[in-house]
């Protein structure tokens, strides 16, 4: 029976002895919280520099150190036995692979919308290499489709390190604790719930994110072809909202972000939170806070914090 893409990010790889980058230390801010009681029945939370600390606060494509992205794609390369079917130019195979990357993601970035789909990239790239003879075990990853997810998250995650910032596992069982539901509305790929779901059981290994985040709560950029701040995405977490009878004012989105979660969390009419517990992934000026139309209605500094929010 091949490995879901779950299986794989939680329980496969982490048995295997390979190398991974660690993930980011938090950077407290000079903040102060602010937090009040608000009348909500669900929590949507933005994942990457909000629950899931990455370099620079949000996924990348590529390291900004070019060795980086090179031994994640050696790492690639060898993890998929993928230089059989490679052209033997000369040079260190990374170099080739990452033309190969570079061309994809270009096609991707000009045919995808407003969402770069990472799975679409290895997909590119493993069609080219199915011309020259390239196989792969399917009883492991599964069907083409599942096993392009799979390279995906193999590369992001040898390029950034991620772990869950402090608190995190227990913020959502606080949430789910006081009656109140809970999904995503971020930007995301296919592997970011389980990465998500890996992140939180390092954090407690007696987590189960099953039951606190519902899968039916859930709108990721990849899934919709865009990026925040985009309406189309909010309107999406509206929409999926009102299924369940609960309308945008009874809804809490949280992120770090004020002009790519607040705002636009704002404009759709639900209530926001803050979260400026990182140096690094906190995308907010005091006039930005200040300002009416994009102050979050509350102010979180450390995640558990939102146990005062919602009850």
């Amino acid at each position: 029976m091949p490995l879901s893409l779950e299986q794989y990010v939680c329980e496969h790889l982490p048995g295997k002895p390979l190398p991974w980058p660690a993930p980011p230390a938090a950077v407290p801010v000079k903040a102060k919280p602010s937090v009040e009681r608000l009348p909500v029945k669900a929590v949507l939370w933005t994942v990457y520099g909000t629950l899931v600390a990455v370099p620079g606060g949000e996924l990348a494509f590529e390291s900004d150190i070019d060795f980086v992205t090179d031994a994640a794609l050696d790492k690639t390369i060898q993890e998929f036995k993928m230089w059989n079917s490679m052209s033997r130019k000369p040079g260190a195979p990374s170099a080739y692979m990452k033309e190969l990357y570079r061309k994809a993601f270009d096609f991707v970035r000009l045919t995808g919308g407003g969402e770069i789909t990472s799975e679409l990239i290895w997909d590119d790239i493993f069609k080219k290499l199915l011309t020259k003879e390239y196989s792969y075990d399917s009883s492991l990853y599964g069907p083409p489709t599942e096993f392009v997810k799979k390279i995906a998250y193999f590369y992001h995650a040898s390029i950034q390190g991620a772990g869950c910032y402090p608190g995190a596992a227990d913020a959502l069982r606080m949430v789910s604790d006081a009656g109140v539901k809970q999904g995503l509305l971020a930007d995301g790929q296919c592997f970011t719930p389980a990465q998500l779901r890996k992140c939180l059981r390092e954090q407690d290994p007696t987590f189960s994110p099953a039951m606190h985040l519902a899968n039916d709560l859930r709108v990721l950029s990849a899934d919709h072809k865009v990026k925040k701040p985009s309406e189309e995405l909010f309107r999406a977490a509206v929409a999926m909202c009102r299924a369940k009878g609960i309308t945008p004012d009874e809804v809490l989105h949280v992120g770090s972000d004020v002009l790519r979660d607040i705002a636009p969390a704002k404009k759709v009419g639900f209530r926001t939170a803050l979260f400026a517990g990182d140096k690094n992934s906190l995308k907010a000026t005091g006039e930005q806070v200040r300002d009416p139309h994009l102050r979050p209605d509350v102010l979180l500094t450390e995640l558990p914090q939102i146990a005062q929010v919602v009850g």
